[in-house]
């Protein structure tokens, strides 16, 4: 532990930008950084990330790692575990965290393996321990019925974090920081595999992990009909449509509406569920939502319990009234 100090972050991009993730990361292992007294490394790998290590710099970070070549511009696990190795030789921290995205499952596990050390996949919160000084991983466990705290005394310590779960800093561009060029030094023959294609995600309206307002429904909508009105609804907030598993198995929606353990993760303003029970595997994914408004006809559903407001009777008859009361509203 005398060697390794500071928190690393993996910073995804996105169009030329940070990743939101990213912004979050940086947020959190500011707060990390701080209570130990330590710096905190931001790592950017691609090409042609240009003025990304500034944007890092404005987020919170003292130090940014630039890993900037033609070959890293997609990422591809073999290529990607190399640099963050040569990274993190150079930066030894103590802490490495990573986003719980497509990239961040994929690399996470298998840098640990690299540097022999352990890591804790899909955290909700990361704290430091007053007196051990070891990061405290709070995460999911028996599919999402508890919360259990684990911490490594390997270093370093690397833990990939579930998205909407942390709060970003407010950018200050007046901040100042170290840009270091890392060279990717990358043998094209060690590189197994490469991108063919890529199909980008086609969404009408508000991405459902970015709307300040989400409206999901449960397996008691009964069908594809039934979602529609919640997608009235949701328009007229400005918001999304969620659900929960059984309606994507039946595609009664599309499969990237699901919300839950094995779906999205959203943390909307309010997030109104509309006739689904509030499995633990499904609250895992909207328990960072500031409210939640519940309506369902069973009084012991657990969405009551996690529920700020509630409304016990029938969908079907109570959406309606309160769409049209909500337009009443609006036209005020």
């Amino acid at each position: 532990m005398a060697e390794n100090k500071g928190v690393l972050i993996f910073c995804e991009t996105k169009e030329d930008k940070l990743a939101a993730i990213a912004t979050e990361l940086l947020g959190c292992g500011r707060k990390l950084a701080d209570d130990l007294g330590q710096e905190l490394s931001a790592v950017l790998v691609g090409s042609g990330l240009s003025d990304l290590a500034k944007e890092a710099i404005a987020y919170g970070a003292d130090k940014v790692y630039v890993v900037d070549d033609p070959q890293l511009k997609d990422y591809q696990t073999d290529s990607y575990v190399s640099v963050m190795e040569k990274v993190v030789g150079q930066a030894m921290p103590q802490i490495i965290l990573l986003g719980q995205t497509s990239i961040g499952r994929d690399l996470a596990p298998r840098l640990a393996f690299h540097l022999k050390t352990a890591a804790s996949l899909g955290c909700l919160e990361l704290a430091i321990d007053p007196r051990s000084k070891l990061m405290l991983q709070t995460k999911p466990v028996y599919g999402g019925n508890a919360l259990a705290v684990f911490t490594a005394d390997s270093f370093p310590q690397i833990a990939t974090v579930r998205a909407k779960t942390m709060t970003p800093l407010e950018p200050d561009p007046s901040r100042k920081g170290e840009v270091v060029k890392v060279d990717a030094a990358l043998d094209p023959s060690t590189i197994r595999t490469k991108v063919l294609e890529k199909v980008a995600e086609k969404v009408e309206g508000i991405k459902l992990e970015d709307a300040e307002v989400v409206v999901s429904g449960g397996r008691g909508i009964g069908g594809a009909e039934g979602f529609a009105q919640l997608e009235e609804l949701a328009k007229m907030l400005k918001g999304a449509v969620g659900a929960t598993r059984p309606p994507c198995d039946n595609e009664w929606v599309p499969a990237g509406a699901q919300i839950g353990l094995t779906g999205k993760i959203v943390a909307p303003e309010l997030y109104i569920a509309v006739a689904l029970s509030g499995s633990s595997q499904h609250m895992s994914g909207c328990s960072g939502a500031k409210t939640i408004v519940a309506i369902n006809k069973d009084s012991e559903a657990n969405i009551f319990r996690e529920a700020r407001f509630g409304l016990v009777g029938d969908w079907k008859k109570a959406l309606p009234a309160f769409t049209e009361k909500l337009k009443e509203l609006l036209a005020e």
